[in-house]
């Protein structure tokens, strides 16, 4: 894994090459305050200004160190006390006093110490405002745009000592790199820098690989040094995470109020849940369009992409196409990053994967093929109205890693979606939301049909060769309801759904004894009122009746399952029939297929 995303630091920074400096010895920083200072070495003025980012020296860890001509004022101007942070600052300027352009900040400190430093110490607190001191200082010389640290000299000098510290420590015997294999660069027991926008992680950031304890040193290594990765893959490894959590595009949309906002969306980073992030990415660094599609399933892109695998398009292009593609999931640990989940497969795989997973949660909704945003499936078994998403993002994450690696989610997800199922939800309107709602339906199926080796499936619409006693008690619960609702009308207080739905779909032997007898009044009642529905209803039920030996005692989890996704497909096969039976409508529920829409 760090290897890959090692490669990928070192692809971003041949993709930059010309815009920004490309040089472990180099990191962008950023400047708040600008400290402009004559050619003299006198102080003129400090110049605060809007956050921005610029290139700087390179430092892994702040502790016990300084940048050069970059810094906090504890470090530029011993601000507040700090002498021993000044010191340190002092210390890394001398060695580059070599540099010419530096002449006006020694003298700052040194010749014209009076006027420079001392001066500058009285007038911080008078110039700058007390939220605007803690940023990092950068020096400048007046009647010059550009900063002292940003000059080609300066560059050139950090990155010749950093070279010239990286052949010393190699000369003096090093280790081959374990991600790179070779030992051009040193492996230090230093921290391989930060890695910033981990969900719930620290603000300052965390780290991926960091030892900091005694018991990591029984073969003699301390710190890092166990982790044997050379300095240049740390740094290219830590680069690219941080891009990937960070690359992102601004879209400009319409609110359910009809008003515009800007929405961030990520490249190559999707977020599940406030503690989880996943970041992908291809070896070549080239976007993977289909990936899209799990946000925005078009119905005619995703028939397309089925149609080429099942073909043998993508067979075809599998020599001409090597490009790799490579996820990660990454939740912050406090001052660490915990990896949950590793996945690298050929994009030829990857398609593959994907029309499979459109395949197995397809389902009909309203006469036609609906496939569920991944979104929309995450929050299947969360309630709305909550604003704990951790079991979403749980889901996500598994479902994540079925949909590309084609494996079976757990069950207790199931048994999450199972109850939401058995809550009827109430609406704005004042009605009921059915449910089992066609995503509810769709993730049932993925997940019965992925976890059932060797048995019957679950087919995505109504099914009548499926004779499965589960299923079949799911068909007849449905049948019985249009019953009552055809006899009494859709404003029941409390109808059979609401009051036997989980006891029917967990002990139906018990439940649908019960619900006969209820459904023969509903029954006597109909032909009274409708004969010609009652006959139509009354057949259904007769036929399925028919397909059943007797009712089982209890359902298992699974079953329970099959028993949902009978009830839906029945409610589905109603609700297409009505439209040719105007008294059959009166059995369905067309508002609440408004509801869902």
């Amino acid at each position: 894994m760090i290897k890959e995303l090692s490669e990928l630091g070192k692809k971003l920074r041949e993709q930059n090459a010309g815009e920004k400096i490309n040089h472990d010895a180099i990191k962008e920083e950023p400047i708040s305050i600008d400290l402009i200072i004559k050619k003299d070495g006198s102080f003129y003025k400090f110049e605060p200004i809007e956050k921005i980012v610029r290139p700087a020296e390179a430092i892994t860890a702040k502790k016990g160190k300084a940048r050069l001509l970059l810094d906090k004022a504890e470090e530029v101007l011993g601000y507040d006390g700090e002498e021993k942070k000044h010191k340190l600052f002092l210390d890394k300027l001398k060695e580059y006093e070599h540099v010419a352009v530096l002449k006006p900040v020694f003298d700052f400190y040194t010749v014209n110490k009076i006027n420079g430093i001392a001066k500058a110490l009285d007038a911080f607190e008078n110039q700058v405002n007390e939220k605007e001191r803690t940023g990092n200082i950068a020096f400048r010389v007046v009647n010059d745009d550009c900063r002292l640290h940003e000059k080609k000299e300066i560059y050139e000098a950090i990155i010749a000592n950093y070279n010239q510290r990286q052949r010393d420590k190699i000369s003096a015997g090093s280790r081959k790199c374990s991600i790179c294999g070779k030992n051009d660069y040193p492996v230090e027991d230093t921290p391989h820098g930060m890695i910033m926008r981990v969900p719930d992680g620290q603000p300052m950031g965390c780290a991926l690989v960091s030892y900091n304890d005694d018991a990591y040193e029984s073969y003699g290594l301390q710190g890092n040094l166990n982790s044997s990765i050379c300095t240049n893959c740390a740094r290219t490894y830590v680069e690219s995470l941080n891009w990937m959590l960070k690359s992102s595009t601004t879209q400009t949309i319409e609110d359910k109020k009809g008003k515009l906002k800007e929405k961030v969306k990520f490249t190559n980073r999707r977020n599940f849940g406030t503690d989880t992030a996943i970041v992908y990415w291809t070896r070549d660094n080239q976007k993977v369009s289909d990936l899209d599609l799990f946000d925005n399933p078009d119905p005619g892109t995703v028939a397309h992409l089925i149609e080429s695998v099942a073909s043998g398009e993508v067979k075809k292009s599998k020599h001409i196409d090597s490009d790799w593609f490579y996820s990660c999931t990454l939740s912050g640990a406090a001052a660490r990053i915990a990896v949950r989940d590793w996945i690298e497969m050929s994009l030829v795989d990857l398609k593959k994967a994907i029309a499979r997973w459109f395949e197995d949660i397809k389902i009909e909704a309203w006469g036609e093929l609906y496939y569920p945003p991944l979104y929309r499936l995450s929050n299947c078994a969360q309630n709305e109205k909550s604003d704990n998403k951790t079991t979403s993002a749980r889901i996500a994450t598994y479902l994540w890693k079925s949909s590309l690696k084609e494996t079976a989610p757990p069950l207790w997800i199931l048994t999450a979606i199972l109850k939401r199922v058995r809550i009827i939800e109430n609406t704005e309107d004042g009605g009921n939301k059915e449910g089992i709602t066609p995503d509810r339906a769709a993730l049932i199926r993925f997940i019965i049909n992925r976890n059932n080796k060797g048995g019957s499936m679950l087919n995505e619409q109504l099914d009548t060769e499926n004779c499965s006693p589960p299923y079949i008690c799911g068909r007849i619960f449905a049948v019985l309801e249009s019953i009552q609702r055809a006899a009494l009308g859709k404003d029941i207080n409390a109808g059979i759904r609401e009051r036997f739905y989980t006891f029917a779909s967990t002990n139906p032997s018990s439940a649908f004894g019960r619900l006969m007898k209820l459904t023969q009044n509903h029954l006597t009642k109909l032909k009274n009122e409708k004969a010609g529905l009652a006959v139509i209803l009354d057949r259904e039920l007769q036929g399925l009746f028919s397909k059943i030996q007797k009712f089982p005692a209890i359902f298992a989890l699974e079953e329970q399952g099959q028993f949902a996704i009978g009830y839906y497909h029945q409610k589905q096969d109603t609700w297409k029939k009505a439209n040719s039976n105007a008294e059959l409508k009166a059995a369905t529920e067309e508002s609440e297929k408004a509801t869902e829409d």
